[in-house]
């Protein structure tokens, strides 16, 4: 792997350049539609069901929706860019409504009172929010990117996809290369994706990908109104050949306990304590980094440069790839997952952390020792929003930790897989489910803490 490292086969991107087409098209249009619709979601966030909607839907990470999809839509461009836009739906319209609650009011005092609702977004709420919704929707796009090529692991033509047979046959002067674009990509995002372009990306990502898009109606159908309905109720129509559906109430809550005893409970416990693990080790990992790229501790610009440079590789990495790394060096355990999330989130908090540390003027009485000045001056100052960012982090934490169950690991996902490849979809979506509901147990418990810490979502949302 170190000797790939060094030597990459850079040939290979123009072998695999339509994946790499394909990773940035799915992108585009999954990130566009999670926009329109969490737009959507954001100003109706007032409602409850809208605000358990937007929970719901994005509790279920990427790879959980594409398999949820691959049966109804088949193994195309719509299956990935509905895996994306789906639960990126719930997230933007969950930071789109917290950034216009926290946004600045006074504008709106200035419109005459008649003025209808559109009129007052357009002239009295857009202008003010611009910045913060365009910065974190960069963001967002650098994520739908991560996501893009993860799903090439389950089929999907991505990067990913070339990724995984390159890392099965050994090939790791490929694998390096196909990194290496992809870190490309990634760092170079600035200088190619301008809101003036972004129509015409979007215009040409959908007639790129609309000529492979199919989908049978029919499928879609029976795989909602039969096969991932649970199996007591399909049992009898399916031995006596009528397919008629039955609900039997015990035999429903049997089947359900029975299968929330055997797979559910385990699953649920190994995913909640590799979480916690992660959440320790990232915290940890963090508090002794940041001082790496901040200025009060680092004086040579170059060393700073050096420190930005691991966190990016870090973060831009998506944990997925990451694990499938460490699962190959130490077989199928928890290691694994811990330092790849761990190394994953670290990054991305380090970066925000050490961001607010920068942004510090020290006290002219401040300790001139380095140690000193760590402990007693800029830590204190910047802990209670690390801890924001953090909690922050909670729930996609535990996301990342019961997707990498397909990996073999013994969390949630790992059930899931078992499921899907036994053709129980029943089964599996039942344990998605509960997935989901452990995912938005600790998105409440977040959002309580960060409203403990009395943060505002100004600071948080890059995260």
């Amino acid at each position: 792997m170190v000797l790939g490292a060094v030597t990459p086969n850079l040939m290979v991107l123009y072998d695999f350049r339509h994946a790499i087409l394909s990773t940035v098209t799915f992108a585009f249009c999954g990130i566009s539609l999670g926009i329109c619709l969490g737009t959507v979601f954001a100003f109706l966030f007032r409602y409850n069901v809208v605000r358990l909607f937007c929970a719901f839907i994005r509790a279920i990470h990427e790879i959980f929706w594409a398999f949820i999809l691959l049966p109804v839509v088949g193994l195309n461009p719509i299956c990935g860019i509905l895996a994306i836009g789906i639960p990126y739906s719930g997230i933007f319209g969950k930071v789109y409504a917290e950034i216009i609650q926290e946004a600045n009011q006074r504008p709106l005092q200035g419109l005459p009172a008649k003025t209808n609702r559109i009129s007052k977004i357009l002239y009295g709420v857009l202008p003010v929010i611009y910045e913060d919704i365009k910065n974190y929707t960069s963001y967002r796009f650098e994520s739908a990117l991560r996501s893009s090529a993860v799903l090439g692991f389950i089929g999907l033509p991505t990067l990913g996809f070339h990724l995984e047979i390159a890392f099965r046959e050994g090939m790791y002067s490929e694998v390096s290369a196909l990194l290496y674009g992809f870190y490309l990509i990634i760092a170079s995002l600035r200088f190619w994706v301008k809101p003036r372009f972004v129509i015409g990306y979007l215009a040409g990502s959908i007639i790129l990908i609309s000529k492979e898009i199919s989908l049978s109606l029919e499928n879609a159908l029976r795989f909602f109104t039969h096969e991932i309905l649970p199996w007591p109720m399909r049992k009898n129509g399916i031995l006596d050949g009528t397919n008629e559906l039955s609900f039997e109430f015990q035999e429903l809550w049997e089947w359900a306990a029975g299968l929330f005893a055997t797979d559910g409970l385990e699953g649920l416990w190994q995913t909640t304590v590799l979480t916690q693990i992660v959440l320790a080790t990232t915290g940890i990992l963090t508090l002794l980094s940041f001082p790496a790229i901040s200025h009060h501790f680092i004086r040579t610009r170059l060393w700073r440069q050096l420190g930005h440079l691991i966190l990016i590789v870090c973060r831009t990495t998506p944990e997925y790839i990451l694990a499938y790394v460490f699962v190959q060096l130490l077989g199928p355990s928890m290691l694994p997952a811990i330092i790849a999330i761990t190394l994953h989130n670290f990054a991305i908090l380090s970066f925000l952390t050490g961001g607010n540390a920068n942004l510090l003027k020290l006290r002219a009485d401040a300790p001139r020792k380095r140690i000193n000045c760590y402990l007693y001056e800029v830590l204190p100052r910047v802990y209670s929003q690390f801890q924001a960012f953090l909690f922050y982090r909670w729930e996609v934490m535990m996301r990342e930790s019961a997707i990498l169950g397909l990996l073999g690991i013994y969390t949630l996902g790992f059930f899931v897989d078992s499921s899907i490849s036994d053709a129980q979809m029943d089964k599996a979506m039942f344990l998605i489910i509960l997935t989901a509901c452990l995912n938005m147990g600790i998105d409440s418990i977040s959002q309580l803490v960060r409203k403990r810490l009395k943060v505002s979502i100004k600071l948080t949302t890059a995260c």
